[in-house]
This record gives structure tokens, C-alpha cells and sequence, in this order.
């Protein structure tokens, strides 16, 4: 029998729910957990659902699907027994963030209730379900795992007992720290940005032009432009400070903000909705430019902070410390994050082009040249950037990377406690198959007695 990864809280648990997919097949009963059935037509739809998303299946889905779904009943179960309950407050806000998501990729409601088939209030009826039983399940599993703790020594030893092809190989990975110098913004660049904002919004105010039409021709947010502006509902954590001020102070759909500055830029805001704590919200958002005079400067800027650093007067660090402009990294000797993983290692495709090109031929410690590039706020900055350290591909080993070890140990030690759990849960479970459905190399035994 195969062993499944430790069940992932929020992949797994959408199996309880029937996918927006209709279906004219004729039911039957293929499994029954507890009190609980399991249709034909409810593995058809996941199949379709999954299929359509992208999802993997792991061998036949009229065995895999089934199984999934009967764990997810078996979690359930337990929580009833627990008494546990989902904090309908997070349910509403995951339902509505999924929701914007999907209207912003498909363009519409009326589009995304075509597509399903199904009217609007429905899907999010479905969703809601779906995101409900996640988390339930998710208060479960976390309930059975408690908190799991390890030594060197556990770690090493799970490591040792491994099958050679069973550690993970870790690619090439480098360490990057930077300095940036941005172009001083004069009151002038930021003034005519501002008088075109007043412009926009004279033109909404007079009705000769919409706000959304407006977002779609000038704002510089791309990805928001497409859909005329709109983020989706979000909330306050979604949003940088001096936006969601402004947003969550607004009350009336349609209402146009004055002029709101964020480390983006500039922007116009206009309600279109508010939902408990979220709102959303289209903006336009513009961005002064340096001229080419101070484009110039800053370029003669960090030329100099090279200079010094070459001469070995300052340490990179100290540079860091003294001269860069970014707030991200300023405070930590200038190292970047990888943001994907949340760790310092980058492989060359992770970090920004701009830096990767920079570093691509550095050895360890070596400073780059200076270089242009754009940061994560959409401005261009002065840059030099120091390869802090560089690990060639190999096989994951305790000296080099103990901490992706030691997660892989504790993920192993969760997956065995929930494994026993399953188990003697599905002792204690009714459960009935029919025949058609049992012909099946199941990834957890005791389903059939």
C-alpha cells in the first residue's frame, strides 16, 4: 500500500464538496461513512472539478477520489464529537477572496455564473461549504498532530535511515545582499502627477469619463488596469497602510477618494463595495518620474558608495546601513528574502533578472557593478549587490540544510500520527462499499473489514 504525504489542510478537504459542474448521470451509492453517502455523481463531479483545476490524481479517480472524500468525512465526524466550529467571519472572507479571484480571471459574475451554469449566489453557496469544511477539517488535523518538536539527533537519525534517492536535491543556491540608491522626486514630478489625478477626477465627477475606463488607459498598476481598476475584496492586511485607511473610511459605492500616496505612488480610490471587513475598491495609480538630471546623480551616488566599498574604507554592511534606500532591506546587511520560500537562498531564476544578471559571475563576497533596476514598489533604483554565499547543487545534508531536515521530519512525524489516527478512527466507523467501487489499491488500509 502506498502512505499519502501529510494531508494538506487546504487541497485535500475541497473533496467534501461537489465541484460548480452539473451532471445528468444516473446516481448510485458508491460508499457510505458513518451516516454519511458518497454518489456516483459526487466522484464524477470532483473528477471534473479536478481536472479542470489542474489537480493531480494519484491512479484510478473512481479510487482516489472516493478515499479522499471518506477521510474528509472521518475529520468531520470528529469534529462534531469535538464540538468544533468554523469562525464563520474567516469562512466569509475566504469565500470572498476566492470569489473576486475567480471574476478577475473569467471578467464578470454574469460571466463566471455562465461558465458554472449556476447562478452567482449559488456558487457562492457551494464555496462557502467548501471553504467551511476545510477549515474544520483543518482544526482537526491540527488537533491530532499537536505540536510536534525535534532534536538534532531525531533529525539525524531519520536522515541516516533514508534511501539515498529519498533526500531531496538541493539545486545551485546563492545568498544576495544589495544597496540601492533611489532618484530624488522633486515637488514639481509629484505635482503633475497629482494635477492629472484631479484631472481624472473632474472627469468621473462630470460624468465625460468613467473611473474604470480612466484605470484601464492610464492607471500603472497592469494587472488591476485589465479588470478597469478593481482589486477584488480585500482586507486591511491586504492592503498597504495609506490605502486602507482611506478605503475602509469610505461608505458610499461609487465615491471617489482624494489623492492617496503609498510607497507605490499615487492613487485614486473608488468604492465599489464593503462586506463585513472587506472592501473593494478600484484605483488608479500614477507614478512620478525622476528626470534625467537626478537619474543622473543617483547614478553618480552609487558609483561613489562602490568606490568606498572597493577601497575597503566601508564594508558593504556599513554602506547598507549608511546609504540604501530600501526599507525591506536596509535593516538586515541588505540581505533579500527569497520571496516564494521565505528563506535567504535563491536559485538564479528566483531572484530579479536585473540581480541575477549582476551576480551570475560573482564569487563569494565579490560587489557587482552598479546597475538599474526596478524594486519590488515599481520604481527604479540605483543598485550594486554582493554575493554573500554560493552553494552548488548536491544531495540535502545536515551541515548545509538542516532546516528544510528538519522539516521533512516533522512533516514524516505528523503524517505517522495522523496515519494512526485513521486507522482506529476507521474501526470505529461504519462503513460500506459496493462492490464496483472496492476493487482498488487504497492508500489506507481498514476501509474494507
Amino acid at each position: 500500500m502506498k502512505k499519502i504525504k501529510f494531508i494538506s489542510i487546504l487541497f485535500w478537504l475541497n473533496l467534501a464538496v461537489s465541484a460548480f459542474s452539473q451532471s445528468n448521470i444516473v446516481d448510485e451509492i458508491a460508499w457510505i461513512v458513518g451516516d454519511e453517502i458518497i454518489l456516483k455523481s459526487d466522484v464524477e463531479e470532483q473528477k471534473v472539478r479536478m481536472q479542470m483545476e489542474g489537480e493531480k490524481i494519484n491512479g484510478d479517480p473512481y479510487c482516489y477520489i472516493p478515499e479522499q472524500m471518506a477521510l474528509t468525512k472521518l475529520f468531520l465526524d470528529q469534529a462534531k464529537i469535538d464540538s468544533i466550529e468554523a469562525d464563520e467571519k474567516q469562512v466569509d472572507q475566504q469565500v470572498e477572496m476566492r470569489l473576486s479571484y475567480m471574476v478577475g480571471q473569467i471578467g464578470s459574475k454574469e460571466k463566471l455564473a455562465e461558465y458554472f451554469m449556476k447562478d452567482y449566489e449559488d456558487i457562492r453557496t457551494e464555496l462557502k461549504d467548501m471553504v467551511r469544511t476545510q477549515q474544520l477539517v483543518q482544526q482537526v488535523q491540527n488537533k491530532i498532530v499537536g505540536h510536534v518538536q525535534s532534536t538534532p539527533a531525531e533529525i539525524r537519525k531519520f536522515v541516516n535511515n533514508l534511501p539515498e534517492d529519498s533526500l531531496p536535491n538541493i539545486p545551485n543556491q546563492v545568498e544576495v545582499q544589495i544597496l540601492t540608491v533611489e532618484p530624488f522626486i522633486t515637488k514639481e514630478e509629484i505635482e503633475e502627477v497629482k494635477d492629472k489625478l484631479r484631472d481624472f477626477q473632474k472627469r468621473c465627477d462630470d460624468g465625460s469619463t468613467s473611473f474604470s475606463t480612466l484605470a484601464i488607459f492610464y492607471s500603472e498598476d497592469t494587472e488591476s488596469a485589465k479588470r478597469g481598476g478593481e482589486l477584488g475584496f480585500m482586507g486591511r492586511g491586504q492592503l498597504v497602510k495609506e490605502f486602507a485607511d482611506v478605503a475602509f473610511a469610505m461608505y458610499e459605492p461609487g465615491k471617489i477618494s482624494k489623492i492617496v500616496e503609498s510607497e507605490f505612488g499615487f492613487h485614486l480610490i473608488q468604492l465599489i463595495e464593503r462586506k463585513d471587513e472587506k472592501v473593494n475598491t478600484r484605483h488608479i495609480l500614477l507614478k512620478p518620474k525622476a528626470s534625467l538630471e537626478n537619474m543622473n546623480k543617483a547614478k553618480e551616488r552609487i558609483d561613489s558608495i562602490a568606490n568606498v566599498i572597493n577601497e575597503k574604507k566601508f564594508t558593504f554592511e556599513q554602506c547598507v546601513a549608511l546609504y540604501s534606500t530600501d526599507k525591506n532591506t536596509r535593516n538586515c546587511s541588505g540581505i533579500l528574502t527569497n520571496m516564494q520560500t521565505g528563506s535567504t537562498k535563491h536559485q538564479m531564476q528566483e531572484l530579479p533578472q536585473e540581480v541575477g544578471r549582476a551576480v551570475y559571475s560573482l564569487e563569494e563576497g565579490e560587489i557587482s557593478k552598479p546597475f538599474l533596476m526596478v524594486d519590488r514598489s515599481g520604481k527604479q533604483v540605483y543598485c550594486i549587490a554582493k554575493l554573500k554565499s554560493k552553494t552548488k547543487a548536491h544531495k540535502a545534508d545536515m551541515s548545509h540544510d538542516f532546516a528544510l531536515l528538519k522539516n521533512m521530519y516533522e512533516a514524516h512525524k505528523k503524517q505517522e500520527k495522523l496515519d494512526n489516527w485513521i486507522a482506529k478512527k476507521q474501526k470505529k466507523t461504519y462503513v460500506r462499499i459496493d462492490e464496483n467501487w472496492k476493487k482498488c489499491d487504497f492508500q489506507h488500509e481498514g476501509w474494507i473489514k
